[in-house]
């Protein structure tokens, strides 16, 4: 498993676009594919962390190479967590 978020939005409340975190996230996974191979690349779980929140988070996880997101400042509200932690694909 490995985590992507772009230093720039670290504590900045600013989230990427969903085309940039796929962006990131498609280039970890395709490193992971030239070092390793595809089959390791395809089992490999590429989470997008960067002010992901209930209004963002659809648009974030339709992305192909994003797996999962990682809650950091949306965690300190619960019934925001909530959202999140029980959000499901349509």
């Amino acid at each position: 498993m490995i985590a992507y978020e772009p230093s720039w939005a670290i504590g900045s409340g600013q989230s990427a676009s969903a085309a940039q975190a796929e962006e990131g996230c498609y280039l970890i996974r395709q490193t992971i594919a030239d070092l390793y191979g595809d089959p390791v690349a395809n089992e490999m779980r590429v989470l997008y962390g960067g002010s992901v929140n209930p209004d963002n988070i659809a648009e974030i996880m339709a992305k192909p190479n994003i797996d999962g997101v990682l809650a950091g400042g949306a965690s300190l509200d619960a019934e925001t967590y909530l959202k999140l932690v029980n959000y499901q694909q349509a």
